[in-house]
């Protein structure tokens, strides 16, 4: 029956049929034809896969980020970056980084943060001489890091697959790995910046920084709110999506008074979308891995791992390949769900660290959303650059470097991610 449901699930995507389908219909159809079991168990299995805890997080954060971009906080982010590194060699491109990071904090959505991002940078950059190709592989880099920053809607879908997991630590940790993959992004434009001698901004003044801070000062205390409740006790990954939202609606709506009713019953209409689209893959993606526990199949694959790949530095190298790939052609939910059933029995037979894989799992697919043929966040950038994928390579390709070698610290040096979580302790 496995054979014959990975065969239907490989020949659904080929010809272009949404993830969700593919996955749920392979599975009915190789139930239906070769197994006993009754079709109102994958039914069940369902909605099953749907109710969980951490899962109520996802419309919540989805909710907030909306909110957040329609309410004009992402602007009042970009001036306070700007005033704060401005003036730097890159500075209007370090501007574009830092933000992302930080609205990636807010969002937890890589598209999201290109598109909020990208309409208002990508035309700075290139008015300041900045390389079109660079502007575009910066963006859709910079956008990616949202996977790994918490609160990540990849992080949360990954912890409702692996109940063993922690959704706190995991953000804990998703800390660390952002501040890397940031470090390793800033480094570059630096480097390139003074290379090129790029233009910079003249330095803000004691008093325009303090100015942008202020404006800013109820953005930046959104992940301040949502992280340090959670580390402190104080409330659950899920409440935080909640007081999040509401954060959110209330300085949007009342400090900012950029939230009209109108915008709002789109931004709720829009986030019920998304919502949808996540949840929906998450329901038909539990079929797959309920079919595959049952045939034994992590299981198989754990006691080959066990037996022929008796190292760890062999065994991340080989999850980072396949995750690379896979992240060419899929998107980052779809792939942890399909793929973290598979792996982790492997790894914890391996001793690896549950956390510490969770996080290279993550930071794989992160890179994926920007890496051609099919990475999202390049559809995205074309639709803010006009720029086909060729004229967008070089800057790709660039970032795409930068980034493996961040990937690279995350993989072998744990604690580089992990520092945080340890301080915690």
């Amino acid at each position: 029956m496995i054979n014959l449901l990975l065969t239907l699930i490989i020949i659904l995507l080929f010809i272009s049929t949404p993830i969700f389908v593919s996955l749920g219909l392979a599975s009915f159809v190789s139930v239906v034809l070769l197994s006993e079991t009754e079709p109102m168990i994958l039914v069940q299995r369902m909605f099953a896969g749907l109710d969980q805890f951490a899962l109520m997080a996802l419309p919540f954060f989805i909710l907030a980020a909306n909110i957040m971009e329609g309410g004009g906080l992402s602007d009042r982010l970009l001036r306070w970056a700007r005033a704060l590194v401005g003036h730097l060699a890159g500075g209007v491109a370090m501007t574009t980084q830092v933000s992302s990071m930080f609205f990636g904090a807010l969002s937890g959505s890589s598209p999201a943060t290109v598109i909020a991002i990208g309409k208002i940078m990508y035309p700075e950059l290139v008015r300041r001489k900045y390389d079109p190709a660079f502007a575009a592989g910066l963006l859709a880099s910079a956008g990616s890091v949202s996977l790994i920053i918490p609160p990540s809607i990849t992080l949360i879908v990954l912890a409702s697959v692996i109940t063993t997991v922690s959704v706190g630590e995991l953000f804990t940790a998703g800390i660390g790995a952002g501040l890397i993959f940031g470090i390793a992004a800033v480094v570059y434009i630096y480097w390139y910046s003074k290379k090129h001698d790029m233009p910079r901004d003249k330095k803000a003044s004691a008093q325009e920084l303090l100015d942008a801070t202020l404006k800013a000062f109820w953005a930046l205390l959104i992940p301040v709110i949502i992280l340090g409740g959670i580390y402190a006790g104080v409330f659950t990954p899920t409440e935080a999506a909640g007081i999040s939202a509401v954060y959110a609606l209330v300085v949007s709506a009342f400090i900012y008074r950029e939230m009209s009713w109108k915008k709002f019953y789109q931004v709720c209409v829009d986030s019920a979308i998304t919502s949808a689209q996540v949840l929906v893959l998450v329901a038909s993606a539990q079929i797959l891995g309920w079919l595959l526990t049952r045939s034994g199949v992590p299981q198989q694959i754990a006691g080959y791992v066990t037996e022929h790949v008796g190292s760890i530095v062999l065994f991340l190298l080989l999850i980072n390949v396949a995750l690379l790939i896979m992240g060419m052609f899929m998107e980052g939910v779809a792939a942890i769900i399909i793929v973290a059933p598979l792996i982790f029995p492997a790894a914890m037979n391996l001793g690896v660290d549950p956390i510490h894989l969770g996080i290279v799992m993550i930071s794989n697919l992160a890179i994926g959303m920007y890496t051609p043929p099919f990475g999202i966040n390049i559809f995205v950038t074309q639709t803010i650059s006009k720029l086909n994928m060729l004229e967008m390579m070089p800057g790709l390709k660039r970032f795409l470097i930068v980034q493996f070698i961040a990937l690279l610290i995350i993989t072998y040096i744990p604690e580089s991610a992990l520092f945080l979580l340890h301080f915690f302790e």
